[in-house]
């Protein structure tokens, strides 16, 4: 710890406190709507930002030409992202990527580390995550703005702390690590999830029998509608039901516990399906316990059999395509009631064939279970470690 510094960005970028090994931080700049294009220069917004990650396939274009004609927001491979107005402190590092660079709105930052001796690009990106410079970073925001931000000269107060290099690659590799099992995970589940969907589709779309039944989604599942508690029972402190009024906190297959009620009214049980109700309408998760569903969550479960979650997930998910139509329906904020939800055509199966389906996909999806709950251990465990590494509070081992 006696070898730490915390010194300023400002320090990084100005020969002041270490040999410089920043490259000065840049805000991007912005193209006409008129100039995006199908493919191209990726052009990276805040949007584009989430979960550690930089997203540049679903983002927007512009050609190279248009890109050579912008004065500044080039940003290469290995550069570290941090955003800086409206949603302040999304990070990523930009991956490798084919073409010469990419572009950045005025919205995001780009540090690029130039002395590699002193400072390390994965590290930087790990501290700018850490509780402590999230906080500095919100601090900084301009209070008289209606959108949070932090400006460029603002940025260069903000404060770095910085080990001894060893010791910025050894935290690095530890977060890492963990990022990178969770990262295979996620991109197992994706898998499984498509070949569910596909499977789902096969048996009861192309190959649906003419003898089975039409009805409305209240034959097959049964339906509860949220309930919202008393505002003045809900708590972050983890005491009483994990409580959901609507898809805020909703993850890849389950919601992150995050509000907690003492006054609990509706309930959904473990793997029940749930759905958004309120603004947007059909975002979807599974229960994966006992929680209390406010007015803006339904929940859905077989009316039959509580074990074929699987297919009841599954089915709703087909459903999506009329389901989000409610979203286009009413004044500002769409919305689908219980007896919307009750009016929905459905064709049901018959019970063998819903049997030998959960046979052959449950497996599927009870692996994708199993590794969403690892993922979030191991996002806790990522969570914990970072602030006690960057604080000295915990010591990792590594060479001189």
């Amino acid at each position: 710890m006696s070898e730490w510094k915390e010194v300023l960005v400002k320090d990084l970028i100005a020969d002041k406190v270490i040999a410089k090994p920043l490259d000065g931080n840049h805000g991007g700049t912005h193209p006409k709507g008129s100039d995006f294009v199908a493919s191209g220069i990726p052009f990276i917004m805040a949007t584009d930002i989430n979960n550690g990650k930089v997203d540049l396939y679903n983002c927007k274009f512009i050609t190279e030409n248009q890109a050579n004609n912008l004065r500044k927001g080039f940003s290469i491979e290995g550069d570290v992202l941090l955003t800086h107005k409206a949603s302040l402190g999304r990070t990523a590092i930009v991956p490798k990527i084919t073409t010469p660079y990419i572009m950045l709105t005025p919205q995001v930052t780009y540090y690029r580390v130039i002395n590699p001796d002193i400072l390390n690009n994965i590290y930087l990106k790990y501290y700018f995550d850490s509780p402590f410079f999230q906080e500095t970073l919100n601090n900084h925001g301009d209070a008289g703005s209606t959108r949070a931000y932090v400006g460029i000269t603002a940025q260069q107060d903000l404060p770095v702390i910085l080990p001894p290099l060893p010791e910025q690659k050894a935290i690095a590799s530890v977060l890492t690590s963990l990022d990178d099992k969770i990262d295979l995970l996620h991109q197992q589940n994706q898998t499984l999830e498509k070949m569910a969907e596909t499977l789902f589709r096969q048996w009861f779309i192309e190959e649906a029998d003419d003898d089975w039944e039409e009805g409305v989604i209240p034959d097959e599942f049964n339906i509860i509608m949220g309930q919202s508690p008393k505002g003045s029972s809900f708590n972050e402190d983890k005491v009483g039901t994990p409580m959901f009024q609507g898809s805020t906190d909703f993850g890849f297959r389950f919601p992150k516990n995050r509000v907690y009620t003492t006054e609990p009214k509706r309930f959904a049980l473990p793997l029940d399906t749930l759905m958004s109700v309120r603004a947007p309408v059909g975002a979807q998760n599974m229960a994966k316990e006992k929680i209390c569903i406010g007015r803006g969550l339904a929940s859905f479960r077989s009316l039959k059999n509580p074990d074929w979650y699987t297919y009841t997930y599954y089915k709703i998910n087909f459903l999506m395509s009329e389901i989000k139509k409610f979203n286009n329906e009413g004044t500002v904020f769409g919305s689908i009631g219980k007896n919307d939800i009750g009016n929905i055509k459905v064709t049901i199966p018959s019970d063998d064939v819903i049997e030998s389906f959960e046979k052959i996909v449950k497996p599927m999806n009870d692996k994708i279970i199993k590794n969403s709950y690892q993922i979030q251990t191991l996002e806790n465990l990522r969570d914990t470690l970072l602030p006690k590494l960057m604080s000295g509070e915990v010591s990792v081992d590594y060479q001189c």
